[in-house]
């Protein structure tokens, strides 16, 4: 999971430029559309659908805490469209280039305020109008760590590990990696990556498990009990057994 606790190296403008792909006089010369993204009451998912033609640069302002989980993901007809995130305040120095990095994007912000996804195609990459959904996902309260935790090298997780886990009835239980971002009283973020790569992130608040990074692709049902001192969570045919200790420490 990429998260933005540790600063990538600063892209200046010109940078930015050549990798949309867009000149410098060009990008000022056309026009952005900006939308604002509103999620339903309740919800923490937001799937918008649209098109861009020629070199149609579309912004979508989504306002989100610092400390929050973001995912955002994009799936076109064409294959040259892109996506970009800026950070508050920022309008080319991107946290993620879609053109490099590709269409799909998990990470916990370190900035509140509006984050910028911006929708672009590449030159070269034709003319006509190109469809495209793009869904956004933004969940976690935004509490900041109070437990003190150091950060295991290299991450930016409080603690790694192996996690009991099952992918499916009639499968036999196995280890999944984890990543931990605790922030205290029993809540935060447990990262558990699957055998086939794809990675669940599980919600605790309050010392309880409480939901999961659910999408319009995924929403799968989810329950969690508590068993002495291991959670039980199941997630449609998924199963993890995640002790205290992770969320907690010690």
């Amino acid at each position: 999971m990429k998260t933005f606790f540790k600063a990538n190296p600063i892209l200046t403008i010109l940078v930015g430029f050549l990798l949309l792909g867009i000149p410098g006089q060009g990008l000022q010369a056309q026009e952005i559309r900006v939308e604002r993204v509103q999620f339903p009451p309740g919800a923490s998912t937001a799937a918008i659908e649209g098109a861009i033609s020629g070199r149609e640069t579309v912004d979508y302002l989504l306002n989100v805490r610092k400390g929050q989980y973001m995912n955002v993901s994009l799936a076109s007809s064409n294959g040259g469209v892109y996506f970009n995130i800026m950070e508050p305040d920022a309008q080319y120095e991107a946290i993620h280039i879609g053109s490099t990095a590709g269409n799909q994007f998990e990470g916990v912000t370190a900035k509140s305020g509006d984050y910028r996804v911006r929708v672009y195609r590449m030159k070269g990459s034709g003319s006509s109008a190109a469809n495209y959904m793009l869904e956004m996902i933004v969940s976690g309260s935004g509490q900041q760590s109070t437990s003190g935790d150091t950060v295991v090298s290299g991450t930016d997780y409080n603690a790694t590990g192996m996690v009991p886990c099952s992918m499916g009835n009639g499968q036999p239980t196995g280890n999944c990696k984890y990543g931990v971002i605790r922030q205290g009283n029993g809540s935060g973020m447990v990262t558990i990556t699957k055998s086939d790569g794809r990675t669940r992130t599980i919600y605790f608040e309050n010392g309880k498990a409480t939901g999961y990074d659910e999408s319009q692709a995924d929403r799968a049902s989810f329950r969690a009990s508590k068993e002495y001192d291991l959670y039980i969570v199941h997630i449609g045919d998924e199963r993890y057994e995640i002790p205290d200790a992770v969320i907690n420490g010690g």
